[in-house]
């Protein structure tokens, strides 16, 4: 029986190609998406045809309303989205905590389903410097994860894969072509329209654009 492992998807196309990867390496994939009240709520819709066509064993929907915090233009309505190119520090669009969260839903339906392992898409390279992209992020989760549950104390370790990690984005679009990932039903943009059309301006489109460009890959990215 295949191990099951519990894979974040976002609807991008870094988790469509962490979804793809955990798939090759045998897994039976959970793939979960987090609804936590972005603007791109595109994104969602595009998950699910993601662990659809990429054979997910089950992909599960959990909603967590950080705009009732915001601090990020991706979950406050009044902040918005920078469509000049990069710029020195940590963007606007960084959303306070959401990978540390995501990751801690990952890591109790992994338990539930005693999932000894999780995949999620985040990338250092090009990680437009938001602090939990970064591997030592990633090792201290791990770290504090085999500490906080009651199947690593009893002796099922988690792992948890950030297999893109250290890929620049052409090669990620590489390895996730090879992988069969359709990137044309993926959204990346952060303020694509309810019918996923990419802005074509935001930071997450330039990299995505420069990313298939590289990759001598055609860009199957709908622009508005």
């Amino acid at each position: 029986m295949a191990r099951r492992a519990v894979v974040l998807l976002s609807g991008g196309l870094d988790s469509a190609t962490a979804l793809g990867w955990a798939r090759a390496e045998g897994f039976q994939c959970h793939a979960l998406s987090v609804d936590y009240g972005q603007r791109h709520r595109a994104e969602l819709d595009a998950a699910g045809h993601v662990a659809l066509h990429l054979g997910a064993a089950e992909h599960r929907l959990v909603r967590v309303d950080l705009g009732s915090f915001g601090g990020s233009a991706l979950t406050d309505p009044t902040l918005s989205v920078p469509t000049s190119g990069p710029q020195p520090g940590i963007p606007v669009t960084y959303v306070p905590a959401r990978n540390t969260i995501l990751l801690s839903l990952a890591l109790a339906w992994a338990e539930v389903l005693e999932a000894r392992d999780i995949f999620i898409g985040a990338n250092a390279v090009d990680f437009s410097g938001y602090p939990d992209c970064r591997p030592e992020y990633i090792r201290a989760y791990e770290a504090m994860a085999n500490l906080a549950t009651k199947a690593a104390v009893e002796g099922a370790r988690l792992t948890i894969h950030a297999p893109l990690l250290n890929m620049p984005k052409a090669e990620i679009i590489r390895r996730g072509a090879s992988l069969g990932v359709d990137f044309s039903i993926t959204v990346s943009c952060y303020q694509a329209t309810a019918d996923g059309l990419a802005c074509g301006r935001c930071d997450a489109c330039r990299l995505r654009r420069a990313g298939f460009q590289e990759a001598g890959v055609a860009d199957p990215t709908r622009y508005a």
